[in-house]
């Protein structure tokens, strides 16, 4: 890089992007203390990827955006390079996702002593200035995309350990989301013209952009989340027979699957989560709901699922983001962030001039635009850094493995 370009880069940049390196890497490594090396290879479903995995595509990410454009990267096998390819096509044909947990080789040992090289190549580069803006940018990415697996790596062990009979333990002090006995209340907005988006000075992913106003009609939305004691009325009033209350795909899907309660609920009375077997709280938020059956919850409540325009117009209004810290807010503005996520009624689709990022990286989200709806807000796994406002996550109707929930709103008559 030029020395003058080298000049115009704030030195605070490099510093700062060299620690949420090196905690973002010592974060997942922590995410795996305790983890059995067969622990690693297992992969309960062909979406839940084993931990493993997650640990190696992380570190591949790095290596094939930002290092080996700069020849910096280590020597691997080419092998490799197709192994921990996710869905980035423009890079060549990756690995079939639904057979990631056979790759007992490359062994654990040879993925970690992989991610130290990477470390040291890329805190190197960052010590000597080496990187540009753009490169920069990337490395900015390429942490936020492992924040991104560091939630995957729980929700997928956790569906995994769920396979397993014997429902073994992740950690006894896992966090879990929290409980509140806050009685249903309503929060109405006149709705109008509201501003919808990240702001371009902080980072975001390139689905948050751009900025751009949106009309919201008059509409109410719930103080708090709904909770497992909520969700067990539904149940015990036969919601999950009574196909009045599903949209056609989720009813089909509810007969196909024989859906009876939320996943992971091993009765009416125990939840099984990454603590083991608990004694399901009525007063914490219900977890892991499909949005069909968040859907189902909302019509049989007499409501319906905010769009995600009304969620972060109430969310910036009523949990302003913008606290001396994220754990303030969340202790503050309690479930809102750091709880479940919250599903939406709006379908996954881009924001009016979205433009995706050029090259391979620009496969990040923009192609995954269909079919889906919007998650938002952020669950108890979710990284603190994470926890934004117009984060805008994205899962098919149909799944339910990842810690997700609902909150409440019904639209305002104005006559």
């Amino acid at each position: 890089m030029p020395q003058s370009a080298q000049h115009e880069i704030a030195d605070d940049r490099y510093g700062q992007l060299a620690e949420s390196f090196v905690l973002c890497r010592k974060q997942s490594l922590a995410l795996c203390d305790g983890l059995t090396a067969e622990d690693h290879m297992i992969q309960g479903a062909p979406f839940a990827s084993p931990p493993k995995w997650h640990l190696a595509h992380t570190n591949w990410f790095f290596a094939t955006f930002l290092l080996t454009p700069l020849g910096q990267h280590p020597s691997v096998p080419d092998s490799w390079h197709t192994l921990f390819n996710s869905y980035y096509n423009g890079l060549g044909q990756p690995h079939a996702r639904a057979e990631r947990g056979i790759l007992s080789r490359p062994a654990l040992p040879d993925i970690l002593a992989w991610r130290e090289q990477v470390d040291e190549a890329v805190l190197l580069s960052l010590r000597e200035g080496h990187f540009d803006e753009a490169q920069l940018d990337l490395l900015e990415l390429g942490i936020q995309h492992e924040m991104q697996h560091q939630e995957l790596l729980l929700t997928d062990l956790l569906f995994s350990f769920s396979r397993n009979p014997a429902l073994p333990t992740y950690s006894p002090t896992a966090d879990s989301a929290p409980a509140s006995s806050a009685p249903q209340d309503w929060h109405r907005f006149e709705g109008g013209i509201v501003q919808i988006g990240a702001d371009p000075k902080d980072f975001s992913f390139d689905n948050e952009h751009p900025q751009h106003r949106h009309f919201l009609e008059p509409f109410a939305i719930a103080n708090r989340l709904v909770t497992n004691g909520d969700y067990q009325k539904f149940i015990a009033e036969d919601g999950y027979r009574d196909p009045q209350w599903w949209l056609s795909d989720g009813w089909e899907t509810v007969r196909r699957e024989q859906w009876q309660r939320p996943l992971h609920w091993v009765d009416g009375d125990r939840i099984f989560s990454l603590r083991g077997v608990q004694v399901l709280d009525p007063l914490a938020p219900v977890c892991h709901l499909s949005g069909y059956e968040a859907d189902a919850y909302a019509r049989w409540a007499g409501c319906r699922l905010p769009s995600e325009f009304e969620w972060e117009h109430a969310a910036q209004a009523l949990a302003p983001p913008k606290q001396p810290s994220d754990r303030l807010m969340e202790v503050n503005h309690p479930g809102w962030f750091g709880s479940v996520w919250q599903w939406t009624q709006s379908a996954y689709g881009p924001y009016p001039g979205y433009r995706p990022d050029t090259g391979a990286v620009g496969e990040y989200n923009g192609k995954f635009m269909s079919s889906q709806w919007v998650l938002r807000g952020s669950s108890f796994a979710t990284p603190h850094p994470q926890r934004r406002l117009s984060y805008r996550n994205f899962f098919y109707p149909a799944d339910r493995w990842q810690f997700t929930g609902l909150r409440l709103a019904k639209s305002v008559c104005t006559t």
